[in-house]
Protein backbone atom coordinates (compact mmCIF):
# COMPACT_ATOMS: atom_id res chain seq x y z
CA UNK A 1 0.00 0.00 0.00
CA UNK A 2 2.58 2.60 0.77
CA UNK A 3 4.65 1.53 -2.38
CA UNK A 4 1.63 2.26 -4.63
CA UNK A 5 1.04 5.75 -2.49
CA UNK A 6 4.75 6.81 -3.28
CA UNK A 7 4.58 5.40 -6.97
CA UNK A 8 1.10 7.67 -7.32
CA UNK A 9 2.69 10.29 -5.48
CA UNK A 10 5.82 10.23 -7.92
CA UNK A 11 3.67 10.52 -10.64
CA UNK A 12 1.59 12.58 -9.48
CA UNK A 13 4.47 14.55 -8.79
CA UNK A 14 6.31 14.79 -12.23
CA UNK A 15 2.72 15.55 -13.88
CA UNK A 16 2.80 18.38 -12.24
CA UNK A 17 6.35 19.46 -13.04
CA UNK A 18 5.86 18.12 -16.24
CA UNK A 19 2.68 21.05 -16.54
CA UNK A 20 5.38 23.70 -15.37
CA UNK A 21 7.70 23.24 -17.45
CA UNK A 22 5.33 23.48 -20.16
CA UNK A 23 3.43 26.39 -19.12
CA UNK A 24 7.04 28.25 -18.21
CA UNK A 25 8.12 27.38 -21.85
CA UNK A 26 10.14 30.97 -22.78
CA UNK A 27 9.09 32.96 -20.08
CA UNK A 28 11.37 35.52 -19.45
CA UNK A 29 13.37 34.68 -23.42
CA UNK A 30 15.03 31.57 -24.13
CA UNK A 31 17.71 30.38 -21.43
CA UNK A 32 16.35 32.70 -18.27
CA UNK A 33 17.39 30.97 -15.15
CA UNK A 34 20.48 28.75 -13.28
CA UNK A 35 18.20 25.92 -14.47
CA UNK A 36 18.83 26.97 -17.58
CA UNK A 37 22.35 27.89 -17.45
CA UNK A 38 23.06 24.53 -15.52
CA UNK A 39 21.26 22.24 -18.26
CA UNK A 40 22.23 24.16 -21.10
CA UNK A 41 22.28 22.05 -24.58
CA UNK A 42 20.34 19.50 -23.23
CA UNK A 43 17.14 17.95 -23.94
CA UNK A 44 14.64 16.01 -23.12
CA UNK A 45 12.46 15.90 -20.13
CA UNK A 46 14.58 15.30 -17.24
CA UNK A 47 16.32 18.01 -18.08
CA UNK A 48 13.44 20.37 -18.66
CA UNK A 49 12.35 19.08 -15.54
CA UNK A 50 15.38 19.77 -13.39
CA UNK A 51 15.82 23.02 -14.85
CA UNK A 52 12.13 24.26 -14.26
CA UNK A 53 12.59 22.97 -10.62
CA UNK A 54 15.55 24.48 -9.97
CA UNK A 55 14.35 27.69 -11.24
CA UNK A 56 11.26 27.75 -9.11
CA UNK A 57 12.97 26.39 -5.98
CA UNK A 58 15.38 29.00 -6.02
CA UNK A 59 13.09 31.97 -7.13
CA UNK A 60 16.47 33.17 -9.68
CA UNK A 61 14.09 33.33 -12.81
CA UNK A 62 11.59 35.30 -10.87
CA UNK A 63 15.12 37.76 -9.67
CA UNK A 64 16.12 37.67 -12.96
CA UNK A 65 13.16 38.84 -15.08
CA UNK A 66 13.44 42.06 -12.02
CA UNK A 67 16.45 42.71 -12.35
CA UNK A 68 17.77 41.93 -16.07
CA UNK A 69 20.14 39.24 -14.86
CA UNK A 70 20.31 35.23 -15.21
CA UNK A 71 19.61 35.61 -19.01
CA UNK A 72 16.09 36.96 -18.46
CA UNK A 73 14.60 39.30 -20.61
CA UNK A 74 11.17 40.55 -20.03
CA UNK A 75 10.53 42.10 -22.90
CA UNK A 76 10.14 39.35 -24.82
CA UNK A 77 6.98 38.32 -26.21
CA UNK A 78 5.37 35.50 -24.35
CA UNK A 79 4.14 32.54 -26.44
CA UNK A 80 2.03 29.40 -26.13
CA UNK A 81 2.57 26.50 -28.71
CA UNK A 82 0.38 24.13 -27.04
CA UNK A 83 -3.66 23.33 -27.38
CA UNK A 84 -6.51 25.48 -26.71
CA UNK A 85 -7.35 26.47 -22.93
CA UNK A 86 -10.74 26.23 -24.11
CA UNK A 87 -10.07 22.22 -25.49
CA UNK A 88 -8.17 21.49 -22.88
CA UNK A 89 -9.96 22.48 -20.66
CA UNK A 90 -13.48 21.18 -22.40
CA UNK A 91 -14.88 24.95 -22.12
CA UNK A 92 -15.86 25.53 -25.64
CA UNK A 93 -19.02 23.28 -25.36
CA UNK A 94 -20.10 25.10 -22.58
CA UNK A 95 -19.24 28.88 -23.81
CA UNK A 96 -21.33 27.83 -26.82
CA UNK A 97 -24.30 26.47 -24.87
CA UNK A 98 -23.99 29.08 -22.56
CA UNK A 99 -23.62 31.80 -25.22
CA UNK A 100 -26.68 30.37 -27.06
CA UNK A 101 -28.54 31.01 -23.95
CA UNK A 102 -27.62 34.44 -23.28
CA UNK A 103 -26.74 33.69 -19.73
CA UNK A 104 -24.60 30.60 -17.26
CA UNK A 105 -21.54 30.31 -15.81
CA UNK A 106 -19.01 29.09 -18.65
CA UNK A 107 -19.96 32.45 -20.24
CA UNK A 108 -19.31 34.61 -17.18
CA UNK A 109 -15.57 32.54 -16.66
CA UNK A 110 -15.08 33.49 -20.39
CA UNK A 111 -15.92 36.73 -19.87
CA UNK A 112 -13.22 37.19 -17.07
CA UNK A 113 -10.92 35.47 -18.76
CA UNK A 114 -11.16 38.24 -21.25
CA UNK A 115 -10.66 40.55 -18.39
CA UNK A 116 -13.97 42.07 -18.73
CA UNK A 117 -15.04 43.69 -15.67
CA UNK A 118 -18.13 42.85 -13.52
CA UNK A 119 -20.20 45.92 -14.70
CA UNK A 120 -19.83 45.04 -18.62
CA UNK A 121 -20.23 41.19 -17.70
CA UNK A 122 -24.10 41.03 -18.80
CA UNK A 123 -23.44 43.26 -21.71
CA UNK A 124 -20.53 40.66 -22.81
CA UNK A 125 -23.66 38.15 -22.67
CA UNK A 126 -26.08 39.83 -24.72
CA UNK A 127 -23.91 41.33 -27.49
CA UNK A 128 -22.38 37.42 -27.67
CA UNK A 129 -25.83 36.03 -27.42
CA UNK A 130 -26.60 38.72 -30.63
CA UNK A 131 -23.63 37.53 -32.58
CA UNK A 132 -23.80 33.91 -31.68
CA UNK A 133 -23.92 32.81 -35.61
CA UNK A 134 -21.00 35.08 -36.16
CA UNK A 135 -18.55 33.75 -33.18
CA UNK A 136 -19.30 30.02 -33.19
CA UNK A 137 -19.24 30.36 -37.00
CA UNK A 138 -19.04 26.40 -37.66
CA UNK A 139 -19.53 23.46 -35.30
CA UNK A 140 -16.27 22.86 -35.62
CA UNK A 141 -14.80 26.01 -34.49
CA UNK A 142 -11.13 25.68 -32.57
CA UNK A 143 -11.11 27.90 -29.40
CA UNK A 144 -8.41 30.23 -31.50
CA UNK A 145 -11.30 30.75 -34.06
CA UNK A 146 -14.01 31.85 -31.33
CA UNK A 147 -11.52 33.86 -29.69
CA UNK A 148 -10.70 36.29 -32.95
CA UNK A 149 -14.54 36.40 -33.63
CA UNK A 150 -15.37 37.04 -29.90
CA UNK A 151 -12.89 40.11 -30.40
CA UNK A 152 -13.85 41.04 -33.54
CA UNK A 153 -17.66 41.32 -32.01
CA UNK A 154 -16.13 43.24 -28.87
CA UNK A 155 -14.11 45.46 -31.16
CA UNK A 156 -17.52 46.55 -32.95
CA UNK A 157 -19.32 47.67 -29.57
CA UNK A 158 -18.40 50.72 -28.10
CA UNK A 159 -18.62 49.37 -24.92
CA UNK A 160 -16.51 46.40 -25.03
CA UNK A 161 -14.58 47.46 -27.64
CA UNK A 162 -11.99 48.79 -24.82
CA UNK A 163 -11.18 44.76 -24.27
CA UNK A 164 -10.78 43.65 -26.86
CA UNK A 165 -8.10 45.22 -27.37
CA UNK A 166 -5.05 42.56 -27.24
CA UNK A 167 -1.68 42.54 -26.65
CA UNK A 168 0.38 41.51 -29.93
Amino acid sequence: MAKRLLTKGLVLGVLGLASVAAQAGQAGGGGCGWGNMVFEGQRGLIPHLLATTTNGTSGNATFGLTSGTNGCDSSVTLGYGGRSLFAMNGMLDNIAEDMALGQGEALDAYATLLGIEQQDRAHFAQVTHENFGEIFASESATGEQVLAATLEVMSRDERLARYAKQPA
